[in-house]
């Protein structure tokens, strides 16, 4: 390890960044924040490694580290390139040398001699393979159990997948949980500017009261329930609206047609991808924040709905319940009537125990921060260095 100014430790970390789109979300937006946190430790000399065509978004993210752009642009040759080069390529990383390589997204290079980092979002390529693409369900599945078989260390980012993870795979190295964090410093209860959140709704063309769901459009989502019991609740609410923000995935076209059909499709509005500036104020102005997805690895917007001070109705017996406990309101996954009804009690009640909720959310958040994210990181790379 190399020595900082005031002889502190530094710790050569490279991270592979190459599987980022352009618009993150879920495990790309982790791994923006990861690589924003790392770059600001002292302690970590940070190596990023990104596609050919994407190098400047990540020196301007990480000015501070190593950008080198090698990974092609087109995912499959992407994935083959992590196979068969880019353990060269960080071998090749000599000025400082890198002690410890992070495959962010369940995969690590096989022909790689030093020590890895891997992380293990969910375990739904193996329980759910109906919500992905085949092709993909192939490929993680091998991936995680190389992974399993040869990393140095496994980071999962929940108890909840860290438990499904050993129940399924059996690994022999150190199973370490480090949770995602959130932005504290955009993500709370307050506008930074009087009017701001007010300003925004108007220019996306929104109304309170509504509902928000934010992620993308995809099966394990629980939009479909979430479109059934908006209906259940509308005749109720004539001013209640319901607020989809995120892109299509995989197998949206049900969702899509959920949509169509609902008698009160006019009060359905679809944002698609929202810009990253929006969201706090598009949380803390809900009159709810449902998200009821099915599964879910950690489940970041819950989070930031915590944060932002939002009245929360989640999954139980997920990693969303895991993470806000008392502080949301928790429904069986799956079932639009349930559904329906924990709404109606979030939206017609104003008391006591929601006040609570809502304080117990905060406080929650509050110890989820992604510099507290990177400092975990920080403890599975020398874990995995051995030092």
């Amino acid at each position: 390890m190399t020595t900082a100014d005031d002889r502190q430790p530094i710790l050569e970390v490279s991270l592979d960044v190459s599987a980022v789109p352009e618009r993150p979300a879920g495990a790309g937006r982790y791994i923006v924040e990861l690589a924003r946190a790392l770059s600001g430790r002292a302690d970590c000399g940070l190596s990023l490694l990104a596609r050919r065509d994407d190098a400047s978004r990540w020196k301007e993210l990480a000015p501070k580290g190593r950008v080198r752009a090698v990974a092609p642009s087109r995912r499959v040759s992407r994935l083959v390139y992590e196979q068969v080069r880019l353990g060269a390529v960080v071998a090749g990383l000599t000025s400082p040398p890198v002690r410890v390589h992070h495959g962010p997204h369940y995969t690590m290079p096989r022909r790689l001699k030093l020590p890895c980092v891997v992380t293990v979002h969910d375990m739904t390529f193996f329980d759910h393979p109906e919500w992905h693409e085949p092709s993909k369900v192939f490929w993680f599945r091998s991936a995680t159990r190389h992974s399993a078989a040869h990393a140095a260390v496994i980071v999962c980012v929940s108890e909840t997948t860290a438990a499904r993870f050993r129940d399924v795979l059996s690994p022999t190295c150190p199973v370490v949980v480090v949770p995602n964090g959130v932005d504290l410093d955009r993500f709370t209860s307050e506008e930074a500017a009087p009017g701001t959140d007010t300003e925004m709704l108007g220019r996306l063309g929104l109304r309170r009261p509504y509902l928000l769901h934010l992620g993308t459009m995809e099966p394990r989502k629980g939009v479909v329930d979430l479109v059934a019991a908006f209906q259940l609740l509308a005749k109720g609410h004539p001013d209640l609206d319901l607020v989809l923000a995120g892109g299509e995935g995989w197998k949206s076209q049900p969702i899509l047609d959920a949509i169509g059909r609902a008698r009160v499709g006019d009060r359905i509005h679809r944002l698609g991808y929202v810009a990253d500036q929006d969201v706090p104020g598009l949380l803390r102005q809900a009159r709810a924040v449902v998200y009821p997805s099915l599964e879910e690895g950690f489940g970041l917007p819950a989070l930031e709905a915590l944060s932002c001070g939002a009245p929360l109705v989640t999954s139980a017996g997920t990693a969303m319940a895991e993470l806000a406990g008392d502080s949301a309101v928790l429904v069986p996954p799956g079932e639009p009537s349930a559904l329906a009804t924990a709404i109606e009690t979030v939206v017609t009640t104003e008391d006591a125990a929601s006040a609570e909720r809502r304080e117990a959310g905060i406080k929650i958040a509050a110890r989820y921060s992604w510099e507290t994210c990177a400092k975990g990181h920080m403890a599975a790379y020398h874990l995995a260095a051995g030092c």
